[in-house]
């Protein structure tokens, strides 16, 4: 090569020297930043990716905390539900220390009626009180509405679970195909003036257990049904004169209730008092009565066959999700022509969560109120506060209207209960799984595609602070050789 005094190497590694700085100053922005991506040009199609993975990311993140947000609130709730189901199972034990009255002084009674009146009082407040965030849980105001359930005479009370997200209400209209019916039997007794002849032990079985009922010599048919109905709230059993004989009917509807009899000594009906052996009529006496069964009503809603428990109906369509409870005259016919009737689920109302990233996984559930004012009532039972003193079903008016009324409280509450766990298990909580496992795939994701990798780019550091070094060391040859040529000179 010949010897020149031109300066092409000199910019060469100028040029090379600068790349080298360069692609250096890149490496270490990488390692301080811990991103492999600070810019457009560090790569413009993983950043495009990368845009799109952080905006999901974001939603996941937020959708997680909502659902955690939504799992403290539901955890809320059955916290203070559970409370109430303790303080009902204590007003059933005292509801059924007191249906046997003839143990009990008129003094114990009307205690075991204060502690009911306390107990009704402390499930009003923790109704009143229990909140999340400021929003009240279970006093109605997470209520799905209804319209056309207040005065009307065929459906008797409404509870609505879920609704779907559409923005139209919803109407549902019940067909009755079959009646709902008590459980009953004939007790005997043909003829009014007929009484019993000697002590006769009867065992009488019902939905809520069996009682010895002693009958004693001598009681007309009157006395009987009385004695019989002083036990009903032991057996779910209730009787009633009949024209010429006693009636036994189950004190609700229903396929679970039933009736039965057996005799376990005596039972002989006579038609005059005091005579001592049968008037040879045996068709009139006391005799064992198999099992038999009450009917559920049978409806259809919006034409499709659903399940019912006595006079409650359940349905489930379209997301929609409600129980309801028929007039008894109308469950059972008694309503003449009348076989159909309607009612409305509004599009409003409940509590809305939203369960994933986007919005058709919003759920909305209905919590209604938990007061005493709107507890019980189903299957022809009363409401829970008229279980209190004065009340039609306090202990000194209606013991037996009281247990059912507790008993189907206590139905109520469960049901609700395990609807809200329901949803929090399954919906709520494999939200949060879901969304804890697409947080961590796209956390990964992203990692991949804009962490630094922190070996590879120190590995790479060094790589370019030798180029850097090597050209700097060059430059200085390059420079020697202007000094070459002026000792030539």
């Amino acid at each position: 090569m010949a010897l020149t005094v031109t300066n092409t190497n000199t910019i060469t590694l100028l040029n090379i020297l600068n790349r080298n700085s360069a692609a250096q100053s890149n490496t270490l922005r990488q390692l301080s930043t811990g991103k492999r991506i600070n810019s457009g040009k560090d790569d413009p199609a993983g950043l495009i990716a990368l845009a799109g993975l952080n905006a999901e990311l974001t939603a996941v993140n937020a959708s997680l905390t909502n659902n955690q947000r939504t799992d403290s609130l539901l955890t809320v709730a059955d916290s203070s539900i559970t409370e109430i189901s303790s303080l009902l199972s204590e007003i059933e034990r005292l509801v059924v220390a007191s249906t046997s009255d003839a143990n009990l002084t008129a003094s114990e009674i009307a205690a075991n009626q204060s502690q009911i009146d306390d107990a009704l009082t402390a499930i009003d407040r923790i109704v009143k009180t229990t909140n999340f965030n400021g929003k009240k849980l279970l006093d109605g105001s997470f209520s799905i509405g209804t319209q056309n359930v207040a005065g009307n005479q065929f459906i008797d009370d409404a509870r609505v679970f879920s609704r779907s997200q559409v923005t139209t209400d919803t109407t549902l209209t019940i067909n009755r195909v079959a009646s709902a019916k008590l459980a009953s039997a004939s007790f005997g007794f043909i003829g009014g003036t007929s009484r019993t002849s000697g002590t006769t032990l009867v065992a009488i079985t019902g939905k809520l257990g069996t009682a010895t009922v002693t009958l004693t010599s001598g009681l007309t048919q009157a006395q009987i049904v009385t004695t019989i109905n002083n036990a009903k709230g032991q057996t779910g059993v209730s009787a009633i004169q009949n024209s010429n004989n006693v009636k036994l009917n189950s004190t609700t509807f229903g396929s679970d209730a039933f009736v039965s009899v057996e005799v376990l000594s005596g039972g002989i009906i006579n038609n005059s008092y005091a005579t001592a052996t049968s008037d040879g009529n045996t068709t009139n006496d006391v005799r064992n009565q198999v099992k038999t069964l009450g009917k559920d009503v049978n409806v259809t809603v919006n034409g499709q066959t659903t399940g019912a428990d006595g006079l409650d109906v359940s349905y489930s369509a379209n997301g929609l999700s409600t129980e309801f409870t028929l007039a008894k005259n109308f469950a059972t016919g008694n309503t003449g022509a009348t076989t159909s009737t309607s009612f409305t689920v509004l599009a409003s109302g409940g509590a809305t969560f939203q369960l994933g990233t986007t919005s058709d996984t919003r759920q909305t559930i209905g919590i209604d109120s938990l007061a005493t004012f709107n507890l019980g009532g189903g299957n022809g039972t009363a409401k829970l506060t008229e279980l209190k003193a004065g009340g039609n079903k306090a202990l000194k008016n209606d013991a037996a209207g009281a247990l059912d009324a507790i008993r189907e409280a206590i139905s109520e509450v469960a049901g609700i209960r395990g609807r809200i766990g329901g949803f929090q298990k399954f919906q709520v909580g494999s939200a949060i799984n879901a969304l804890q496992a697409a947080q961590t795939g796209l956390s990964e994701a992203t990692s991949t595609i804009g962490d630094t990798d922190f070996a590879l780019a120190t590995a790479e550091l060094n790589r370019q602070t030798v180029l850097v070094q090597s050209a700097v060391q060059l430059l200085g040859v390059s420079n020697q050789r202007a000094g070459q040529i002026l000792s030539l000179l």
